[in-house]
C-alpha cells in the first residue's frame, strides 16, 4: 500500500513550488530524504493550515514570509503587526500563540522532538507531526481531516473518528513509510485533498480502491460516520460606527481571549429579546464605554456565519453626545481617523463594514462639493 500511494504521488500529488512553497529547498526542489528543510516557514504554514484550506492560506503564508522571514523578525514584531499579517484567516489566538511561541524558543534553535513541540503553544500531535516529517523526514504520523477521512473509509470506521482517535493514530502509524515518511504524509493528505474528497471521492482514481472497505460497500460518502449536529445558535448584533466632531471614528480593542481575542473593532453588542436595534446600540456603548450616542441611519447589514454560530450585524452611524470612552469591556479604545483604520487588524466582518464606511464618506463629501 505504501508502494501504491508513492507511485499515484509522484504522478499526480502536489509537489509544486508554487502550491506548497514552504515544502522545496531554497533553490526550489523537492528535498531527497537526507535533507533537511527550515522548521521555520513550515511551523508557520502549518499553523496557518489548522483551520484553513490550502489555496486559501497559502497568499496569507506568502506575505507573513516577506514580512517576518525568520525567527528573529517574529520575535522583534509587534503584536498589532502579527495580528494584521493574520487578518482574514480567523482564529486568531492561533497567530497570538504563534507569536507566545517565538519569543519562548528565541534563545535556542526550534525542537527537533515530538515532545518538545507538544510543549509549544499551539501545537498538538498533528501538528507537531507534520513539521518534523516535513522539515526533518521523522517517521512521525499525523491525522488531519484529510488523514481521517481517508483512514475512516480504508477501514470502514463506524465510529466518527473524535471517538475513536486511538485505532485512527495506530492506523497512520502503521501505515507510515518509514523511509520517506515526509512524502508518505503529503502523499496521504494529498490523496484525501485530490481523490478522496469529503462528498464525490473519485474511487475510480484511488491507488487504495482494492483495498477500501467503503468503497467495497458500495457507499464511500457515508464515511467518515459523523455524531448528529447541533443546531448553530442566530444572533443579532448592534454595531455603532461612532464618530466625533472632528470626524474621527472609535475603536476598541477585544481582550485576549476568545477566536477574535486582541484584534480592533467597532463598539456593540447582542440585541435582547423586544429591543429595537438603535436602543440595544445606545445601551451597549453605554455599558461598554461609559458615552451617550445619538444612534443615526442605519450604514449596513451583513451575516457573518462561524464554525459555532450564526450572526447579523446592524451597523449604525452614532454620533457622539457625551463622556469621555472608557474600557470598561475591552483593552483600550481610541478615536482614529476614518483613512487610517487600515492599520489596525480587525475580524472579517468589521472590514466590510470599514469598506462601506469609507464609501459612505467619500460620498458624503462629493454631495459637499456638489
Amino acid at each position: 500500500m505504501r508502494q501504491q500511494l508513492l507511485a499515484w504521488w509522484e504522478v499526480h500529488g502536489r509537489k509544486d513550488i508554487a502550491i506548497k512553497p514552504w515544502m522545496f529547498t531554497t533553490d526550489g526542489r523537492w528535498p531527497e530524504p537526507n535533507e533537511d528543510l527550515s522548521p521555520y516557514g513550515i511551523w508557520i504554514a502549518e499553523v496557518m493550515l489548522q483551520q484553513t484550506q490550502l489555496r486559501v492560506m497559502r497568499p496569507y503564508w506568502e506575505q507573513w514570509m516577506l514580512v517576518l522571514s525568520t525567527m528573529q523578525h517574529l520575535v522583534a514584531a509587534e503584536e498589532r503587526q502579527v495580528l494584521l499579517l493574520w487578518q482574514g484567516l480567523g482564529y486568531y489566538s492561533r497567530a497570538r500563540r504563534l507569536h507566545q511561541a517565538a519569543r519562548q524558543l528565541a534563545a535556542s534553535p526550534l525542537p527537533s522532538s515530538l515532545e518538545a513541540w507538544l510543549a509549544v503553544p499551539g501545537i498538538g500531535r498533528t501538528t507537531a507531526g507534520s513539521i518534523l516529517s516535513s522539515a526533518l523526514n521523522r517517521p512521525v504520523p499525523i491525522l488531519d481531516g484529510n488523514v481521517r477521512r481517508v483512514l475512516a473509509r480504508l477501514h470502514g470506521c463506524l465510529e466518527p473518528p473524535q471517538r475513536a482517535q486511538a485505532s485512527f493514530w495506530q492506523w497512520s502509524e502503521a501505515l507510515l513509510d518509514p523511509l520517506r515518511p515526509r512524502d508518505f504524509n503529503q502523499a496521504l493528505m494529498d490523496l484525501g485533498a485530490l481523490v478522496c474528497t469529503p462528498r464525490t471521492p473519485s474511487c475510480q482514481l484511488c491507488p487504495w480502491q482494492s483495498s477500501c472497505a467503503a468503497y467495497a460497500a458500495g457507499e464511500p460518502s457515508h464515511f467518515p460516520v459523523q455524531d448528529a449536529s447541533k443546531p448553530i445558535p442566530f444572533q443579532v448584533i448592534g454595531v455603532g460606527v461612532v464618530l466625533n466632531e472632528v470626524g474621527e471614528v472609535l475603536i476598541d480593542q477585544r481582550l485576549n481571549e476568545g477566536l477574535l481575542g486582541g484584534l480592533w473593532e467597532f463598539p456593540g453588542g447582542k440585541q435582547e429579546p423586544g429591543e429595537a436595534i438603535e436602543a440595544t446600540i445606545a445601551r451597549e456603548l453605554r455599558e461598554e464605554l461609559a458615552i451617550e450616542v445619538q444612534v443615526g441611519e442605519q450604514l449596513i447589514a451583513l451575516d457573518h456565519a462561524y464554525s459555532h454560530k450564526k450572526l447579523r450585524f446592524v451597523v449604525h452611524l452614532c454620533r457622539w453626545i457625551s463622556g469621555e470612552p472608557k474600557p470598561l469591556a475591552s483593552q483600550q479604545v481610541c478615536w482614529v481617523k476614518p483613512e487610517d483604520l487600515s492599520g489596525y487588524p480587525f475580524p472579517a466582518a468589521n472590514v466590510r463594514m470599514i469598506a462601506t464606511l469609507i464609501d459612505h464618506l467619500r460620498a458624503d463629501m462629493l454631495s459637499q462639493r456638489s
